[in-house]
């Protein structure tokens, strides 16, 4: 697995981008994608199908099924909505479950990424 992207923040607004790819060996039937904010959500949040709201902080989304030969693999946009107007967020993701396959090289599945409140891009 391995996941890459970018975050933005402004205002309240929060939006993560994450394309997950599987470089094998094998398939993936599903895998969970987590992403924790160092900032708490606002209320309830309105998420795409296949995620949730798991609590104040984070949101898990499945990709489904990952083939190997999938170059552009899965794409995922969401946009949350931040309690406050912090001038920073730390946005973490990483793999929460991948279906008990093993990873070879499970250090581009675990990001970390300090959002500044200036609408720009941080890529991951």
């Amino acid at each position: 697995m391995s996941h890459h992207g970018h975050v933005s923040l402004w205002g309240s607004g929060l939006g993560v981008w994450v394309q997950s790819v599987n470089y094998g060996p094998s398939n993936l039937a599903d895998m969970t994608l987590r992403v924790r904010t160092s900032v708490m959500l606002f209320g309830r949040q309105e998420l795409p199908e296949g995620c949730l709201q798991a609590d104040r902080l984070t949101v898990l989304c499945r990709t489904g099924a990952l083939r190997t030969d999938e170059t552009e693999g899965r794409q995922l946009a969401v946009e949350l909505q931040l309690a406050g107007q912090p001038d920073e967020v730390v946005v973490r993701v990483d793999t929460l479950w991948n279906g008990g396959a093993t990873d070879r090289n499970p250090q581009n599945n675990d990001y970390e990424v300090l959002a500044p409140a200036t609408g720009d891009e941080y890529v991951f």
